[in-house]
């Protein structure tokens, strides 16, 4: 399979070859920046696109099919349209943390990009504790909604706020324990350390049922954690006009449309790496020559299938199952999620310290 540190280190060492070290520092900061915005941008828009035609579908609809052929350049148009409305002034605001709030929420979301492995050797930041960092950066996204709720002066932003504030920092755990139940698996907290251990065999077969457990556990919390349906309670249409950013318009509104969906993707990417593999293909003990076709596909590709295919299961929660009340929500982490979790936590401390696992 195809390294891409190659690349990267041929670029390093011709930019080093006539150019200082500051200046080659400051060149490759402003590529990887330019390089993320763009994947951000382009990536939200797909996935815009994605859901309506996944919504459409489970609804026998046919879903964006006007602008562009089957519709593929409406999310474009519904962007370029959002771009050019107006930011209404609103009095009785906090206008400091009011503008400061959607720049948080998509800060995070652009934060937790630095260390997602999207091919071999395609990674910005590889740090030994990455998973660890991951978790602590997911965090940060919660204080924007918090501070959007509270800066707005408006009842219901506050309501929505507040109800977000909870359920992100109670599905939060049900996440990390899931995570902590792989990392025990894999024996390190690096993300590339953890793709690489499932260079034989994904993770999803190797830890037998505690494995399955706490994939199916880190879905619903990771659903809960980007405040989607059936979990979207902080923006409740029906009970708070529009939650956290009733008050927002244009662009800022803009930020935190494109932060949901990125928000999906980086939940379906983080379970790609922990349960199935990042970007390691399919691997079967024995299958030599099937192993060596599966080798073929770059490893691009690997990663950001299995992330848009996980997100369909997030996707599917939303137009399935309908919206539950905020203490049933809350109910069912604090109840239900969290004391499997620890129970699971310990069965997969047996697993790894008696070698049960494959």
């Amino acid at each position: 399979m195809f390294d891409f540190s190659i690349v990267t280190s041929w670029f390093d060492s011709l930019l080093n070859g006539f150019l200082p070290v500051w200046a080659t520092t400051i060149i490759e900061c402003l590529i990887i920046g330019i390089g993320l915005i763009l994947v951000y941008a382009l990536l939200a828009l797909f996935y815009i696109y994605y859901e309506r035609k996944f919504c459409g579908a489970i609804q026998c609809r046919i879903g964006p099919n006007r602008v562009g052929p089957m519709g593929l350049l409406q999310s474009f148009a519904d962007m370029f349209k959002m771009l050019i409305k107006e930011l209404i002034p609103i009095n009785h605001i906090d206008k400091f943390l009011f503008g400061l709030a959607p720049y948080l929420v998509v800060g995070a979301s652009l934060t937790a990009f630095a260390v997602l492995p999207w091919g071999n050797g395609l990674q910005i930041v590889d740090f030994n504790i990455g998973i660890f960092f991951l978790i602590a950066v997911s965090s940060i996204g919660v204080l924007g909604i918090l501070l959007a709720g509270w800066s707005s002066n408006n009842k219901f932003t506050l309501i929505g706020a507040m109800r977000s504030g909870a359920q992100m920092v109670s599905y939060e755990l049900s996440i990390g324990l899931s995570i902590m139940t792989m990392v025990l698996l894999a024996g390190t907290m690096s993300i590339t350390g953890i793709v690489e251990g499932q260079k034989d065999l994904w993770f999803i077969f190797q830890g037998h049922l505690p494995a399955l457990i706490a994939f199916l556990v880190y879905m619903v919390a990771g659903t809960a954690e980007t405040n989607r349906g059936p979990f979207d309670l902080p923006e409740a249409e029906s009970e708070l006009t529009a939650g956290y950013h009733t008050e927002y318009s244009g662009l800022h509104f803009g930020y935190f449309y494109l932060a949901e969906y990125l928000n999906m993707f980086i939940v379906a990417g983080v379970a790609s790496l922990l349960f199935f593999g990042g970007w390691m293909p399919l691997h079967i003990p024995g299958w030599d020559a099937f192993n060596e076709v599966m080798d073929y596909i770059p490893s691009v590709i690997w990663f950001v299938g299995k992330a848009v295919a996980l997100s369909a299961i997030i996707m599917w929660f939303k137009w399935t199952f309908p919206r539950s009340r905020i203490d049933q929500l809350l109910a069912f982490e604090w109840k239900y999620l969290l004391p499997l979790n620890l129970l699971n936590l310990i069965v997969m401390l047996i697993v790894v310290a008696f070698g049960l696992h494959f």
